[in-house]
């Protein structure tokens, strides 16, 4: 089980933290429990979304179900264009496509913050969610800058182009960064450490942007390239 969230154990704990709102990341379904109570959890989770993961093997006092909880609670993308609005700036949002690594996603979270950025969308499923983990990576910046989890990220692409944002992706092959206009509302796209970015998500971006390396290795730590970008979108914006 994920660790550095909140753990809840106990069906009317659970059920409790379900109707009160708290996001639930996960909910364990151990031993093969389903009887009534159980089945009224799996309700709730199912309305709201909860990855639901059924585990064979049952340890503990736990009453056969066990949640895990965000350490901090996510944003909605409103939220984050609601931001931009009210600093008077054009909306600026880094969506990580499939990014696991809890350091990573704290880091840029972290370089979000400093570069300006009003908010990271991740994916509700294919994503690290808010662990410790993370907000310690992050340095506090959880704090400030809004995070959205969101069901398919082309979709939320594609309502985003609708809204006047225009995408960016990082990619080895795009072209040179500093050959791109990347001033205006904008969307700046990371991909995972071993895949980059999907190419169903790379296919709805408007461009590809590469960064200029001399070494004899051929890529950069997701996070490292999530800075170089960010800052580049900064310093285009005349900041």
């Amino acid at each position: 089980m994920e660790t550095e969230s909140l753990k809840i154990e106990g069906r009317n704990a659970i059920l409790e933290a379900f109707r009160s709102g708290k996001t639930i990341d996960k909910l364990f379904v151990l031993g093969g429990c389903k009887d009534g109570p159980v089945q009224t959890i799996l309700r709730e989770a199912k309305r709201q979304d909860t990855i639901v993961e059924f585990v064979s093997k049952e340890t503990g006092k736990h009453q056969g179900v066990v949640a895990v909880a965000s350490a901090y609670g996510y944003a909605s993308v409103e939220d984050i264009l609601s931001r931009a609005q009210k600093k008077g700036e054009p909306p600026f949002v880094i969506i990580l496509d499939d990014i696991e690594d809890p350091h990573n996603l704290g880091a840029i979270i972290r370089t979000a913050n400093l570069a300006g950025a009003h908010g990271v969308i991740i994916h509700k499923r294919r994503a690290a969610g808010l662990t410790g983990t993370v907000v310690k990576a992050s340095a506090g910046a959880v704090n400030y800058t809004p995070v959205a989890k969101v069901t398919n990220i082309t979709n939320t692409i594609k309502e985003l182009k609708d809204r006047g944002l225009w995408f960016v992706c990082a990619d080895m092959g795009g072209t040179c960064m500093y050959d791109l206009d990347l001033k205006g509302p904008i969307g700046l796209v990371i991909g995972s450490e071993g895949e980059g970015v999907s190419k169903l998500v790379k296919e709805n971006c408007d461009f590809t942007a590469g960064i200029p390396m001399k070494g004899d290795i051929d890529s950069l730590n997701a996070s490292v390239a999530a800075g170089v970008l960010a800052y580049e979108i900064l310093r285009q914006r005349g900041v």
